[in-house]
């Protein structure tokens, strides 16, 4: 009996980065209309995985849904994700100069324009989320869900709550249990909230739901763990960032506690966990389990 295929993610994250950028390219203001406008398209346009939008696209299929349903949504994560980026480069946070190879907003603009142009974003993405004409195929109670997941994963309680713990961290040594929970929070929850965002709007049952938010939390740690890696010994060429940062403002990692070695081995029980979390479901969820081996061995 022949093998079934390899799954091709390499296909599959360029056919929906595509959708995604061709929606995220309707969705801003016009180049050229304003300053404001040229620093939103700046961010946003700069490159980056859409590793977000592609796991809400990819989580709509996997319980049966249509992608289509989950676009607006995914595109509103990813403005939201590049709102966070963009306050984390500033001065007063992470002082960055460089994101995705490329000036970061800061630099390219000036500071005010920077917190302007992150703030712009947040907010589009709530007005998008809201848009009768983007939304109209998914019943209102699913959009309430959503806006509810979304605007909840990136506040006080998700990802702006993990970057307070994150900045109040520098300097101290936390115990395992501490830094997973920041990192749930500063980067899990937004991960978490874009696969459980795409089930709903895909009409995933509660049960479907569970699984995939047991998926979510456990590949936003391994993303996070890789992340922490990637800064001590990958390729600033492919990062599009300079490396060793976290060392210099002694920030707390997983390699700092635990060393590389047992870094990795928790990455990798983290992707385990997610694919068993997985086991629930179909053929329709290959995307998401080919993620996950894809988060496990990424160099950028």
């Amino acid at each position: 009996m022949e093998s079934p295929p390899l799954f091709d993610l390499k296909t599959y994250l360029q056919s929906k980065q595509e959708q995604v950028n061709d929606e995220l390219v309707r969705s801003l203001p016009p180049t050229s209309s304003s300053r404001i406008a040229d620093a939103m398209r700046y961010s946003v346009m700069a490159g980056g995985k859409r590793l977000r939008p592609v796991l809400c696209l990819a989580a709509a299929e996997a319980v049966g849904g249509c992608s289509e349903d989950a676009l607006i949504a995914a595109v509103a994560l990813e403005l939201i994700h590049t709102y966070s980026l963009i306050h984390d480069d500033l001065p007063a946070m992470d002082d960055d100069v460089l994101r995705r190879g490329k000036p970061t907003c800061h630099v390219a603009f000036d500071e005010a324009t920077a917190i302007l142009t992150g703030d712009a974003l947040l907010t589009l993405a709530f007005q998008l989320l809201t848009s009768p004409e983007g939304t109209a195929a998914v019943p209102a109670d699913r959009r309430l869900q959503v806006i509810h997941a979304i605007a909840a994963a990136a506040g006080y309680e998700g990802m702006i709550g993990g970057q307070m713990a994150d900045i109040d961290s520098e300097g101290n040594r936390i115990d395992l249990s501490r830094l997973e929970q920041l990192h749930l929070m500063k980067t899990g929850a937004l991960i978490d909230a874009a696969i459980s965002t795409g089930a709903i709007l895909g009409g995933g049952t509660s049960e479907q739901i569970r699984h995939l938010h047991k998926y979510a939390q456990n590949i936003g740690l391994a993303f996070q763990i890789i992340d922490d890696i990637l800064n001590v010994e990958g390729d600033p060429a492919l990062l599009g960032k300079a490396i060793g940062t976290d060392k210099e403002k002694k920030k707390s990692t997983y390699p700092a506690l635990l060393g590389l070695e047992e870094s990795r081995k928790l990455a990798a029980d983290r992707v385990k966990e997610a694919l068993q979390a997985l086991e629930y479901f179909d053929k329709k969820a290959g995307p998401l389990r080919a993620v996950a081996q894809y988060v496990i061995n990424r160099k950028c």
